[in-house]
């Protein structure tokens, strides 16, 4: 304080250019402040400018449009009321960011997230295990994908990233960790993960179940980490990917190695992953000093990703920020990558026929591909999008590569996306690197209580894999 009364006084008492000088110290000192806020080290960072302020200020326009004043769910797309795991984590980041920002006051803050807390620690769970793949933001029941009374399973990835931003939450609002390790203590992960990290999913259609091996490349660590985050060991699938590379425009690109006939999964090299992995986690395995040794490069891999999409544009001139997205209508889901299904720049959409012209310019992929790599190309990307939105409903999903036309498509988690973009300019990382002992850690602590459902202090270690074998 004293420093900061006597660098006050020089400047008033100085004139001409030492007033200047004095300005440019005062600059100096606002950076040296943004810089300490931002942790990581990575990318974009300082207070929101006006315009920035704007941009967050339309995404959270969806959110007050959407939000159901019954039970505080928000819907998926606007004005449907579906709800998904990713969704409650797209939300939780949207709330983070919208109160950082002075959009919201701590009496909404408090009030959207305690009815949250609510859902998550009452609902309906598959099979009695896991929450659903999909809810009625209406209800709060448990549907099919088109919106019917149903279970239809489970998706670990949802479950994984739920649970990660469980964690960021917590680690930044600690009144709330104690609530969200009593949902987590209502979860059977024991056909949801195995001891070393490798996820399945169930699918229920037509009185089938069947389960399945989820994830791939990308996508995989990011539902993994979550789990890592509250003590499971997913430290092979994060260290010890199987991952082949394809060289696109002089860039050597990665993706899964697994084959696709057999997964029943398109091989891809996709944005968004990559994209959380670096704004959520930093590239790295949750735990702070006590996370194992990666294996594998990450950070290397989302730049490859990164570069070979930028190449593109000066080698061709075409404007590229590629990844999956989601349509009210069909295909519904689109898998828009550098490299899909064995092309680079191939575009497939749920039931696998490819859709050349539903290539897009992500709004989503830009924001993020804007905020971690900063430079010419990705201020060219800005300059796209940001008129893809409405100021009464929020973002666009992004411009189509085909004929310029708007993808009108107005999402939640694109909306979220802006947000946690923004959130990271002026936080960094958002995982913490430690998180506090609290109800979760107190209740697997005691072995005469511990609940019989498969969570870390109740499984045997994973067994490491021989080298020979790698």
């Amino acid at each position: 304080m004293l420093k900061r009364r006597a660098l006050s006084a020089a400047c008033a008492l100085a004139a001409g250019a030492l007033l200047a000088g004095c300005g440019v110290v005062s600059s100096q000192l606002g950076k040296a402040r943004d810089a300490a806020l931002h942790e990581g080290d990575v990318g974009r960072y300082g207070r929101l400018n006006a315009q920035e302020l704007q941009w967050a200020k339309v995404a959270w326009r969806y959110f007050e449009n959407n939000t159901n004043p019954d039970n505080g769910l928000v819907n998926s797309f606007d004005r449907y009321p579906t709800f998904s795991m990713w969704h409650a984590a797209d939300y939780m980041a949207a709330l983070a960011a919208a109160h950082d920002f002075g959009l919201i006051d701590a009496r909404e803050f408090d009030s959207r997230m305690s009815r949250l807390l609510k859902f998550l620690n009452t609902m309906d769970l598959s099979e009695g295990s896991v929450p659903n793949k999909l809810y009625n933001s209406l209800t709060g029941k448990m549907v099919s994908y088109a919106n019917q009374p149903g279970d239809i399973g489970w998706s670990a990835i949802e479950v994984g990233r739920l649970l990660t931003w469980m964690r960021i939450i917590g680690g930044r609002y600690p009144q709330y960790q104690e609530y969200f390790d009593k949902a987590v203590l209502r979860w059977n992960f024991c056909q949801v993960i195995d001891n070393c990290g490798a996820m399945s999913g169930v699918s229920r259609e037509n009185g089938q179940r069947s389960s399945y091996q989820e994830g791939r490349l990308g996508y995989e660590q990011v539902g993994a980490a979550g789990f890592a985050a509250w003590g499971f060991d997913a430290s092979r699938i994060w260290n010890s990917p199987r991952i082949e590379s394809v060289t696109i425009l002089g860039v050597r690109v990665p993706y899964d190695a697994r084959d696709p006939r057999i997964t029943g999964a398109p091989s891809s090299a996709l944005t968004m992953p990559y994209v959380l992995m670096g704004m959520e986690l930093g590239w790295r395995y949750p735990g702070g000093v006590d996370a194992p040794p990666a294996g594998a490069d990450y950070r290397d891999m989302a730049e490859r990703i990164y570069r070979a999409q930028e190449a593109r544009f000066r080698r061709e001139g075409v404007l590229t920020a590629r990844s999956d997205y989601q349509m009210r209508e069909p295909p519904y889901a689109v898998t828009d990558g550098v490299f899909v299904s064995g092309f680079p720049w191939n575009t497939v959409g749920a039931d696998g026929k490819e859709y050349e012209k539903l290539a897009l310019v992500s709004t989503r992929a830009a924001f993020g591909m804007w905020v971690l790599w900063p430079g010419e190309y990705t201020d060219r990307l800005m300059q796209a999008v940001q008129p893809l939105h409405h100021p009464e409903r929020g973002w666009f999903e992004g411009r189509l590569e085909h004929s310029g036309a708007v993808l009108e498509t107005v999402s939640l988690s694109t909306n979220a996306m802006v947000l946690e973009t923004l959130l990271f300019k002026v936080r960094g990382r958002l995982m913490p690197d430690e998180t506090r002992k609290g109800y979760f850690a107190r209740k697997l602590d005691d072995p005469f209580a511990r609940p019989n459902q498969c969570l870390p202090s109740e499984r045997p270690m994973c067994t490491p894999i021989p080298a020979a074998a790698r």
